[in-house]
């Protein structure tokens, strides 16, 4: 008897397109479907009042998780899409198909927000393009051109000042697994940023450090999905085809 495709849920950084991680299916195959997270008030979801709130997001994210939870499922999170996949993972945690939390680009959230992201949520136009360019992921022609930064990055914008207002607080650790995984080259997260993420949950977190920046993957995805792929492969019989879509979260 076949099983059905194990979900992987995925979070978008700051200003993220939910849809670029529909890329990422031909990796996965048969072994789990991506589903990625869109906020209210972004893509299909344009005519929704925007969240401006970390928590609020996270408590509506984890709602609809609850609702439709009907076969085992990975958090997957980048950057800004890792804090909010953490908030997730402790409203969710009691749900039996939840697998694993898988953080990425993220230092840990005790440490959030990094000075540098809450001196970068106070500046507007080329101020703003020039701080966030230290990242890494904004193409040269938008830094170039203030006319593609007023229409590009609205949320970006929305996204560090949500980042910015964040305030981490204490809970149970987490029981599910946690994977770590940071570029080596990233010049944000460094290896003594991520050593409170062992607070976070029970057991030590894994970590990787794949070759790359702050957007490791971009052009790369196989440095995510070689890792995610064991995570979610079933023991038994082969999984029915995934299909591709964005969660209306």
């Amino acid at each position: 008897m076949s099983e059905r495709a194990a979900r992987i849920y995925c979070f978008p950084h700051a200003g993220g397109n939910p849809r670029s991680f529909l890329g990422w299916q031909r990796d996965m195959g048969d072994d789990a479907e991506i589903v990625a997270v869109c906020p209210p008030g972004r893509g299909p979801r344009y005519q929704e009042p925007a969240i401006t709130d970390v928590m609020e997001l996270a408590d509506g994210a984890a709602a609809s998780i609850v609702a439709t939870a009907d076969r085992p499922f990975v958090l997957f999170g980048h950057s800004f899409g890792a804090v909010l996949a953490f908030e997730v993972a402790r409203r969710i945690g009691g749900l039996p198909d939840f697998r694993h939390l898988v953080a990425s680009g993220c230092a840990a959230p005790a440490l959030l927000p990094t000075r540098r992201v809450v001196e970068a949520a106070r500046l507007e136009g080329r101020a703003f393009t020039e701080a966030v360019g230290f990242f890494g992921g904004l193409p040269p022609e938008v830094i170039a051109d203030e006319a593609l930064q007023d229409l590009l990055l609205p949320h970006l914008k929305s996204d560090f000042r949500m980042v910015a207002r964040y305030t981490h607080r204490s809970a149970t650790p987490l029981h599910v697994p946690v994977t770590l995984v940071n570029g080596a080259d990233d010049p944000h997260v460094k290896e003594a940023d991520l050593e409170l993420w062992a607070r976070e949950c029970t057991d030590e977190p894994a970590q990787h450090w794949p070759d790359g920046g702050h957007f490791y993957f971009d052009g790369r995805p196989s440095a995510i999905t070689d890792l995610l792929r064991p995570l979610v492969r079933a023991e038994h019989g082969a999984n029915p085809p995934a299909s591709m879509h964005v969660e209306v979260i």
